[in-house]
Formats: structure tokens, C-alpha cells, sequence
């Protein structure tokens, strides 16, 4: 089997384009109004200003852990209903029909529409904040893990049938292991969309989480300290992509081979 070719200098492409990004985010703010456009020395500085300096009474850290934990928990909320509904569906036609005509209803209200009616069934503490998380993550999921399911290739499961593999195991022991690079873009689909959801959802009474540090840039007039929060969010999504991207490799080795 042929090793996969890389190219010299190929590791530097990234450090490259995001080293001219910030260039010409340097180059443009020389003519734009500071209060409009920071320059990235100027958010470097309030970023290390706020290392030393709590907002709101918790360090920075502490604002990105809150994010975190709301996050992590609507994210395993949604793969523990989201991923057997979404195989379920793709698996069996009667689920589909029963499951579909609501779903397809509930699918295109964006999570942010969900705001008001979180804060009147649960307020404005964390039940509110995880289940615009949870809401959000929850649909990419089961519309993963569904496409997946429906995608399986019939001779497979027509071969194990030939085999004498039941009903069950040939969900459990084809079907699924064969949908897996599915369900783990649908892990990181809707990881990455609980890491989005949440920002909205804590810019209502929130005190806590990196949300709540872009309402305080906003409140303070601080266009530096919004941007140095919302580089926070995209620094931290991908971490995590790039976490489930690794666990995707060790899980499905044989789909570094197709790439």
C-alpha cells in the first residue's frame, strides 16, 4: 500500500494563511477607525489585559469554562437522543413515517427562535442556555446519522442476511459500523453548532461564558475586548474539531486512506 505524499513546506501552508490574514487585518486598521476596526496589537493587548483583569468577577479562563461545560453538556444530550433517533429513522420505514412529518416541521426554526420560549419554560439560569445548545446540536445529528443509515449499501446487509445474520445484528454489526464516518461528521457538525448556539445563548442574562465578555465589550464601547471574544470562540471550536477529527482517524483508521 502506497504512503500518503507530502509535499515539503505543506505544514507551513496553515501558519502561512492565517500569518497573511493577520497582515492584512493589520494593514487595513492603519486606515480604519479604531473604534471600528482594532488592530490585532491592540486586541493582543486587551487580551492580555483581561489574562490579568476578571470581568464580572471570574478570569477568562473561567468565562470559557462556563462556555464549555453548557456546551459539552446539550452536545451529549444531543448524541444520547439524537444519534438512535437518527439511525432508527434510517433503519426502519414505519419510525421514518411516524418521526419525518414532525421532525421536517421542527428542522427549519432556527435555534435562535427558540430564545423566548426557553426563558419562559426554564428562565434565564442554565436550563435556558444548555437547551438552545441542545436544540441546535440535536437537529444536525439526527440529520446525520439518518442520511448515513439511509445511504448503507443494500448488498451488504443483503450478504449478511445470506449469512443468517438477524435483524438485530445486522443493524448493530453492518449498518452501523458502516455509517460511522456519518455519524462522526454529524458528532462534529453539531459539536461545532452547540460551540455557535451558544453565544446567542448567552447574550440573554447571562453572567457568566464568552458571550457574556462580547455584551460587556459592547456595553463598555470596547471593540477590542468583542473581538478578543469572539477569536476566543473560534480558537476554541477548533480545538474541539480538531479533537473529534483525531478520534475519527483512531476510530475509522481506513478513512485516512481515502483522503
Amino acid at each position: 500500500m502506497k504512503g500518503k505524499v507530502i509535499f515539503p513546506g505543506s505544514q507551513l501552508v496553515p501558519l502561512a494563511s492565517l500569518g497573511t490574514f493577520v497582515a492584512l487585518w493589520g494593514l487595513v486598521s492603519l486606515y480604519a477607525d479604531p473604534e471600528f476596526l482594532p488592530s490585532p496589537r491592540r486586541v493582543w493587548n486587551e487580551f492580555l489585559y483581561l489574562l490579568d483583569n476578571p470581568i464580572g468577577g471570574n478570569s477568562i479562563w473561567a468565562h470559557m469554562g462556563y462556555s464549555l461545560r453548557r456546551v459539552m453538556i446539550a452536545f451529549g444530550l444531543a448524541v444520547l437522543l439524537g444519534l438512535p433517533l437518527g439511525l432508527w429513522m434510517g433503519w426502519s420505514r414505519v419510525c421514518e413515517k411516524i418521526v419525518t412529518p414532525i421532525f421536517e416541521v421542527l428542522r427549519p426554526i432556527p435555534p435562535i427562535a427558540w430564545i423566548p420560549i426557553a426563558i419562559l419554560w426554564l428562565g434565564v439560569a442554565e436550563g435556558s442556555k444548555i437547551f438552545i445548545c441542545f436544540v441546535g446540536a440535536f437537529v444536525i445529528m439526527v440529520l446525520n446519522s439518518f442520511t448515513g443509515m439511509r445511504y448503507v449499501d443494500p448488498l451488504l446487509i443483503d450478504a449478511a442476511r445470506s449469512f443468517g445474520a438477524t435483524r438485530s445484528q445486522q443493524f448493530f454489526n453492518v449498518a452501523v459500523p458502516s455509517c460511522m464516518p456519518s455519524i462522526f461528521a454529524g458528532v462534529q457538525n453539531s459539536l461545532s453548532m452547540a460551540w455557535m448556539c451558544v453565544l446567542a445563548a448567552e447574550m440573554v442574562g447571562a453572567r457568566e461564558g464568552v458571550g457574556f465578555i462580547i455584551i460587556q465589550g459592547m456595553d463598555l464601547n470596547k471593540s477590542a475586548m468583542i473581538v478578543v471574544g469572539m477569536i476566543l470562540i473560534g480558537i476554541v471550536g477548533s480545538l474541539l474539531a480538531m479533537v473529534f477529527r483525531w478520534f475519527e482517524r483512531f476510530v475509522c483508521p481506513w478513512r485516512g486512506e481515502l483522503v
